[in-house]
């Protein structure tokens, strides 16, 4: 280990055991490397790194403060890393993995503790995705904040930071999905119906079992393509298609996952 890392780890050590608490202001830079027992160069770079890291903020002509350490600041950082691997087939295919695993956990978990505002919530994106379902990327957009409102409704902040992380990712598949797949819209629409109405019953495992039908279904679909292209990142206005799927573009296929 460096020592710099090591100088990470004794100030992330005065953070996690309460010393500097969730608000609280560092100590000056030279009395902080004193208190370390570390070089005030190798103090400024932990520094650097744990603000990197959203665990401290420095503020201009205040000085240097421990965040608010809440999942969703310190976990935020995710869809970032996860947005490095975008070339990476092999990779996409894990994250949907990823997903397969949580979101129909979540869904279920979702069904347990969802109140009548909630579940609205949850309607209204169905409704505009019925309303945008010849246009891919407004299509597209509503059902990323379907599932995020689905998550929401479990109440818990690092479950949802996380599927975010990952769907957010996955999105760019969603939409190319929907450039190359004639059949993809009237099958996600019917399959986020599903997810509604075991919703609304407040029914859990009927509720895992359709979202892991409609994230198994995307991803069985990517397995099939990854491999004769590439999905298209969000903003393109072109996708990669394959030579034998270009006839789609002239139908008006749009869908998503």
């Amino acid at each position: 280990m460096s020592l710099t890392d090591k100088a990470i780890d004794q100030l992330r050590e005065l953070v996690r055991s309460g010393a500097l608490p969730p608000g609280s202001k560092l100590p000056p830079e030279p009395d902080l490397a004193a208190q370390l027992g570390l070089s005030r160069n190798l103090a400024r770079e932990a520094v650097k790194a744990l603000a990197v890291a959203r665990v401290l903020e420095v503020r201009r002509g205040d000085g240097t403060y421990v965040t608010s350490l809440q999942p969703s600041l310190l976990l935020e950082g995710l869809g970032g890393a996860v947005d490095l691997l975008q070339s990476d087939p092999a990779a996409l295919l894990d994250l949907m993995e990823v997903r397969r695993l949580l979101e129909p956990m979540a869904t279920a978990l979702a069904a347990t503790r969802i109140t009548d505002e909630d579940l609205a919530e949850v309607q209204r994106h169905l409704d505009a995705m019925r309303e945008a379902r010849d246009d891919v990327e407004q299509l597209n957009a509503h059902d990323a904040a379907f599932h995020r409102a689905v998550v929401a409704a479990t109440g818990n902040e690092s479950l949802a930071t996380l599927l975010e992380g990952v769907s957010g990712r996955t999105l760019r598949a969603r939409v190319w999905r929907g450039l190359v797949d004639t059949r993809a819209a009237s099958r996600t629409l019917a399959e986020h119906e599903a997810i509604f109405t075991a919703l609304a019953r407040r029914d859990a495992p009927l509720s895992q079992a359709a979202a892991l039908v409609h994230v198994s279904s995307t991803e069985q679909w990517l397995r099939e393509h990854l491999s004769t292209t590439a999905p298209v990142a969000e903003g393109d206005t072109a996708a990669p298609v394959p030579d034998r799927e270009r006839a789609s573009h002239s139908t008006g296929g749009n869908g998503s996952g």
